[in-house]
């Protein structure tokens, strides 16, 4: 810039100092960013981002249909062509109902477990269900990953269930996912003494096999382990050469940060700090995939497992940890990521019939989100968007871009950064300042600022998702926020 230039864009950023919450100066040098175009990187796809709900809301039938209004707005709002993932704890207890006199299958009986479904939890899914979810599709622009009940079912009731889904959501079914979180079968509905990932192999190759020999063009997504990362070289290995293998859409995992409400390890700074889990499972997902030619989603998570924690989960805080999270996951080739959230009752019978985080509030427990880090909550007869999916659609910005590897130094300051390369020939960078109490200072010219995700502390319930009312370079990125700028030229 020339010294006029220089001038006018000071005076610019002290007149909008306060949209932009810069304080005082500091002595910390401004941080570095090089960026590597040479290199591209995956190209973050347009349905990366997607909401995991409990698949017993397919119980009500009017829960995902045309006539829900106002989930399809917020659907709608936080992305025009987003994955609804259908599964969670409550998958392995429903069954097929496609006519009214059909029964639940035969099921051996189980003792009580803290933290999962009830031994007699059961529900039925009908076709009033399913075709209600492909007008609910149609009018959200979403389509769908469809779970199918593994740990309680039948092989021959799997595959009718399939072939309905199938002929009734069309183009509109990504990939079916048989089973949820099998890796934890073992304390639960499986003997713990014979179940781990052969075992497990060996039951969904049954249940595929069936599904395929009704639907041959059936895609699956698996295995959708809670935590076990070691499931994925045995199944890498097993299913490399195994004709199955052109019939594996997706490799799937979940991930939540910690938990349950009740730790008090779970806290602000707990969720706002690098997790090296992340990488270090993105790496052997990556093996896997690579075996079977395939891709990987992160299909069930959040920041603090058994339904969230008051005060960590639906503060501004989770905002910033998603927006981070989902760029991350995207910079390690991820095809995408589904946060779970939905109808809090739907979560608490999963959990056993009660949402921890209840127990944790000094007032009533109705005046929060159930659960608490749903990215949309059901509050009365109002739909309503909750901090954790700000940051979502924060990172759904980056959707169709090419990842740039960069160089990021900021410093003593808790940041993050990522650069991509837009169709339109212009690069984006994202930066996010965790710092709750350090502003990050920035010299970035050739930047203008494009978006910013702010609020008045980490424990805000009110996000700001705005854009400047004038495109500008922007000299620092606030504590407690983050900032999305353009090139100005392609």
């Amino acid at each position: 810039m020339t010294s006029m230039d220089r001038r006018r864009f000071l005076a610019l950023t002290a007149a909008t100092a306060a949209t932009l919450k810069t304080f005082a100066q500091t002595t910390t040098p401004p941080a570095t960013i090089t960026l590597h175009a040479d290199r591209p990187g995956p190209t973050i796809p347009q349905n990366f981002v997607g909401l995991s709900y409990e698949t017993q809301q397919l119980s009500d039938p009017d829960f995902f249909s045309p006539s829900n209004t106002g989930l399809i707005a917020q659907l709608r709002e936080l992305s025009p062509n987003g994955i609804l993932r259908l599964g969670g704890n409550t998958s392995d207890y429903g069954f097929w109902k496609p006519t009214p006199t059909s029964t639940m299958p035969p099921r051996k009986p189980r003792a009580n477990k803290l933290g999962d479904p009830p031994p007699d939890l059961s529900y039925a899914v009908t076709p009033l269900a399913v075709t209600n979810l492909k007008a609910f599709l149609d009018a959200t622009g979403w389509t769908c990953l469809y779970g199918i009940n593994l740990g309680t079912n039948l092989p021959a009731l799997a595959a009718e269930e399939a072939v309905f889904v199938s002929k009734t959501l069309g183009a509109k079914i990504e990939f079916f996912q048989v089973g949820n979180e099998a890796d934890r079968f073992g304390s639960t509905i499986r003997d713990p003494k014979t179940w781990g990932a052969d075992a497990y192999l060996d039951e969904w190759l049954v249940f595929a096999k069936a599904i395929l020999a009704k639907l041959p063009n059936a895609k699956f997504g698996m295995p959708d382990i809670a935590s076990n990362e070691k499931w994925f070289a045995t199944i890498g290995d097993r299913l490399a050469n195994d004709p199955i293998r052109s019939h594996i859409a997706c490799l799937s995992h979940h991930y939540y940060i910690g938990g349950p409400p009740s730790n008090p390890e779970m806290t602000i700074p707990r969720i706002l700090k690098a997790d090296p889990r992340v990488v270090n499972v993105a790496h052997t997902v990556q093996n896997a995939a690579a075996k079977l030619q395939t891709t990987w989603r992160m299909t069930e998570g959040n920041t603090c497992y058994r339904g969230g924690k008051p005060g960590v989960s639906d503060v501004f805080a989770s905002a910033l940890w998603s927006a981070d999270y989902f760029l991350l996951l995207a910079s390690l080739g991820y095809s995408g990521v589904n946060l779970h959230g939905g109808d809090g009752q739907m979560v608490a019978n999963s959990l056993g019939g009660k949402l921890p985080g209840d127990d944790l509030v000094t007032d009533n427990p109705a005046n929060h989100p159930h659960p608490y880090y749903t990215p949309i909550a059901h509050i009365g007869s109002a739909y309503v968007a909750e901090p954790v999916s700000f940051g979502m659609k924060f990172a759904g910005h980056f959707a169709g871009a090419t990842l740039i590897p960069l160089d990021f130094d900021p410093g003593p300051i808790n940041a993050t950064a990522y650069a991509a390369k837009l169709p339109t020939g212009q690069t984006i960078i994202a930066i996010i300042n965790k710092d709750e109490q350090q502003n990050l200072p920035l010299n970035l010219p050739g930047y203008s600022l494009a978006h910013t995700m702010t609020a008045s502390s980490l424990q805000s319930t009110k996000v700001d998702l705005s854009e400047p009312s004038t495109f500008r370079e922007a000299s620092s990125v606030p504590h407690s926020s983050a900032m999305i700028l353009y090139s100005t030229q392609g």
